[in-house]
């Protein structure tokens, strides 16, 4: 059965940093897109990131600050979150969507229907 499962989440002063990661079973990457969205409370949830096997996209929000890995090998893809600020607090999500495309500013990464397995989140909380 697939199964995306988070890890990796906590509390972080403003300006550190935190290594999500996504076990992604079952699943062999380069043949899906892999998103991170996060969800902040009273907030809708939006897209962080975007992978595929040819390319990756950030949101505004993060770019130059969160960075996408992947190791195919290990069905695992990580979120790199440096310089973090108080509003990246929020329950971060994987997301496998089957349609590997979409990954850049005109596609439909970003939007939560365009993907077909979602992981259960990992809190991120940023506070001094």
């Amino acid at each position: 059965q697939a199964q995306l499962v988070e890890s990796g989440g906590g509390l972080v002063q403003p300006g550190g940093s935190l290594r999500l990661s996504c076990a992604a079973s079952s699943f062999i990457l380069d043949y899906y897109r892999i998103s991170w969205f996060r969800q902040a409370p009273g907030k809708q949830r939006e897209g962080v990131s975007c992978s595929s096997d040819v390319t990756t996209y950030y949101a505004d929000a993060v770019k130059g600050r969160f960075t996408v890995s992947r190791d195919n090998a290990k069905h695992m893809v990580y979120l790199q979150m440096n310089s973090l600020r108080p509003e990246d607090t929020a329950i971060y999500y994987c997301a496998v969507g089957e349609n590997r495309r979409g990954c850049g500013p005109s596609g439909v990464w970003n939007k939560t229907g365009a993907y077909d397995y979602w992981g259960r989140g990992t809190q991120v909380t940023v506070s001094s």
